[in-house]
């Protein structure tokens, strides 16, 4: 297959795992139900003949917290994120420096690598996110400007830490990235998103860049979005700056692909690779291949076959508790995108 498809990250966790993270289970008791949760998901995505998987996240507390599990120098009184249906997340905030990553991904590289050869994409919170963790009224002993070198240390160490295990690729979850223009519609917080996130990219050669992605979505918890109604052409205006090689964009939720994929094509440089979303996590219905494939070739229409790629829109469970889509869903979904996928390259040629 020459049109590249890859999973986003999260996958459903069965409802015994989701039960003994949310309950009384003994340390033992969750760490069996992550190992099969986990040996479940890699055998699932294996059968779905996805060309590369990812561990589904099962271990995760969420997409976002991975490194703080075991930080004692938090608050819960953070950054709070509200969704579309009222519900809201919300981030802890640093109480002293200082600041170190205490879970790095290269842990779940390893687990997933012990339990498969196929080729293992690792997601990595962006240190835009975590930069979020900085308090409005600065900290006694430890600036920002501190805080913010070790941020960046630690985010350069996680990437290069899962591409050591074993990792495939990297990605970084970028989904602050749309609800910034809502926090602030001027761009700046955007902005200062980007250059953070460059300060770690700008660390690796060329050669790790092109192996380095970034996701940017609305948010999708509980099927629910924290910024869909937020413009897409304010963010893809300036996130092709990020220094990296390919880029994974929520699309086939969107109101008007054709009009987002015009602005791609417009701000696309020539050496990075768009995955476009051809399914969507938070629609029940099943995708056809079919539907998949006429989803690819109108992208095809607008962006160099050379350099389109396929995705899911976004993880289907990027936090631990989240119940609203089934397993045999998400599966269901990733195996309409790897066989669309294939017709479309059949379809112009490129297989």
């Amino acid at each position: 297959m020459l049109i590249p498809t890859e999973p986003i990250g999260s996958i459903p966790r069965p409802a015994a795992l989701i039960d003994a993270l949310t309950g009384a289970a003994s340390a033992g008791e969750l760490a069996a139900a992550q190992q099969s949760a986990l040996v479940d998901t890699i055998r699932r995505f294996e059968a779905t003949g996805s060309p590369v998987i990812t561990d589904g996240e099962q271990t995760k507390p969420s997409f976002a917290t991975y490194p703080l599990a075991g930080l004692t120098n938090l608050a819960s009184d953070g950054v709070v994120i509200p969704f579309a249906d009222g519900h809201t997340r919300q981030l802890p905030v640093l109480t002293a420096g200082p600041f170190r990553y205490a879970t790095h991904a290269a842990s779940y590289v390893t687990a997933a690598r012990a339990l498969t050869d196929r080729p293992i994409k690792q997601a990595v919170i962006s240190v835009s996110a975590l930069g979020l963790l900085y308090p409005n009224t600065p900290l006694p002993d430890y600036s920002r400007e501190q805080f913010l070198d070790d941020l960046v240390a630690a985010g350069e160490a996680d990437i290069r830490g899962a591409l050591d295990a074993g990792a495939h690729s990297v990605q970084i979850d970028f989904t602050e990235a749309r609800l910034s223009l809502k926090l602030d519609p001027s761009g700046g917080l955007l902005r200062s998103f980007i250059a953070l996130n460059n300060r770690v990219l700008g660390r690796f050669d060329a050669a790790t860049r092109a192996r380095l992605g970034v996701h940017v979505c609305p948010g999708g918890d509980h099927d629910s979005t924290h910024s869909a109604d937020v413009d897409y052409g304010g963010l893809l205006a300036v996130l092709f700056e990020l220094e990296v090689g390919n880029v994974f964009m929520q699309l086939a939720s969107e109101a008007d692909p054709a009009g987002v994929l015009a602005l791609v094509a417009r701000h696309r440089r020539p050496d990075q690779r768009v995955f476009v979303g051809v399914t969507d996590p938070i629609d029940p219905r099943v995708e056809t291949p079919e539907l998949v494939c006429e989803r690819v070739l109108a992208a095809a229409k607008l962006l160099p076959v050379e350099w389109l790629g396929t995705c899911d829109d976004c993880g289907f469970s990027p936090f631990a508790d989240d119940r609203s889509t089934a397993r045999d869903v998400a599966f269901a979904k990733i195996s309409a995108r790897v066989e669309g996928t294939r017709l479309a390259a059949q379809r112009l040629g490129a297989s």
